[in-house]
């Protein structure tokens, strides 16, 4: 240990008293290490933004959709024989994310008067299989379906149209048809194209007026119209989607007597494009790098040249071609190392203060919001650490090779 602690402090002292020196030939690793780390941070930020937006309106890999229905009448099957016969199915193979989606249009009193507004009914468990994250306010969670108040999650522009500016007034919005009812905006989320407006809505709910979304539509009650029978997804392995989508719609069907349809609704391909995504911006900055420890090599090369008097003096007082060459050697990469931290908290200053989530995912939050990956900083560390080892082992070997008569002579 004694000796390792001695060559570092030695390889320590040259880069002091060659400061300078070392500044110059360090400028080409600082810009690389900071450009590929910065680069790579912002390619993963990228990738997790682009797969959030992917998942958003797709489901997490792998998302399988189910629907089931009467061929002969298109209805759906009985609700409380539905929730029975899923109930069953997922305890039996143990398939823990699930979430309910049915489409609907309800009509809300507005300011400008009564618009009916296309509305989601969804289970509280489908915001995070679709990573939804309001700007503003919460989503609905499991209380809501007991609520005595139906809570109601919107998009920017149904606020706009109830004329309210945020939800720190706790604003309402009344449900129309024969039994009105006064809902409560609980969260905000970025949707929508321009004007449109949309709503989401717990799926099912203690309350009389909602009688109506546990089964077919009450044609008596205009306040909502649906369309088609609501979808059941499921998260499982992408691995086993196959093989689920099959047992899900052999088992379903035997147990309800009625048309069940399985397929895979995320994007399948989207976790190979990011994985090349990510392999593009390594490559990249690698190649960034490299460039930078050339750089290095040739400081080194020169340096070797204009101190081998020195070394001829030191290998005359007894230094050993080990103690030599990792001096040398050493001496690169404290420098290199030295040069990539500076890099990489720069970049980590840079990357921090950027606006990413109105940059690159429109203001919407992120649901797993990454901070500054340390995959990035890690690799920033690294790999200046390895291009000053790499840089410092042609001049260490030329140093140890130099014959002390000729080097003193020199």
């Amino acid at each position: 240990m004694t000796p390792l602690l001695a060559t570092l402090a030695e390889a320590w002292s040259e880069v002091r008293v060659h400061k300078a020196r070392v500044v110059l030939s360090l400028v080409g690793v600082f810009l690389a290490v900071f450009a590929m780390t910065t680069v790579t941070a912002l390619g993963l930020i990228v990738a997790q933004v682009q797969q959030e937006q992917g998942e958003r309106y797709g489901g997490r890999s792998a998302t399988i959709a189910v629907t089931a229905y009467d061929p002969q009448t298109g209805m759906p099957p009985d609700a409380a024989e539905w929730d029975t016969a899923v109930a069953d199915l997922t305890e039996r193979y143990g398939i823990t994310g699930t979430a309910s989606v049915a489409y609907e249009e309800t009509r809300f009193r507005l300011p400008g008067g009564t618009q009916a507004v296309q509305t989601q009914r969804v289970s509280p468990s489908y915001g995070p299989l679709h990573r939804i994250e309001p700007v503003e306010g919460r989503w609905l969670r499991e209380g809501d379906r007991q609520s005595l108040a139906p809570a109601v999650v919107v998009n920017e522009a149904f606020l706009a149209a109830l004329g309210v500016p945020d939800l720190s007034t706790r604003p309402t919005v009344v449900i129309g048809g024969s039994r009105p009812v006064t809902a409560a905006i609980v969260g905000v989320v970025r949707e929508g194209y321009g004007e449109e407006l949309l709503a989401y809505r717990v799926d099912r709910s203690a309350g009389p007026w909602d009688a109506p979304a546990r089964g077919a539509a009450d044609p008596t009650d205009p306040s909502a119209a649906y369309y088609g029978p609501a979808t059941l997804e499921l998260w499982v392995p992408p691995e086993q989607a196959d093989e689920v989508m099959s047992v899900v719609s052999n088992d379903l069907g035997l147990a309800l007597g009625v048309q069940v349809d399985a397929y895979r609704q995320d994007s399948e391909g989207l976790e190979e494009t990011l994985a090349l995504l990510r392999l593009a911006i390594r490559g990249a900055g690698t190649v960034v790098l490299v460039l930078g420890g050339l750089g290095v090599l040739n400081i080194g090369l020169v340096t070797v040249r204009q101190r081998i008097r020195e070394i001829g003096v030191r290998r005359s007082f007894g230094a050993t071609s080990s103690r030599i060459f990792s001096a040398i050697m050493l001496e690169s990469v404290c420098a290199t190392f030295l040069a990539g931290l500076a890099a990489v908290a720069l970049s980590v200053v840079l990357v921090r203060s950027l606006p990413l989530e109105s940059l690159l995912n429109g203001g919407i939050p992120l649901a797993d919001t990454p901070g500054f990956p340390v995959a990035a900083a890690v690799e920033g560390l690294v790999a200046a650490t390895t291009v000053g080892a790499l840089a410092g082992l042609l001049p260490a070997v030329i140093a140890v090779r130099a014959k002390v008569i000729d080097a003193i002579r020199f």
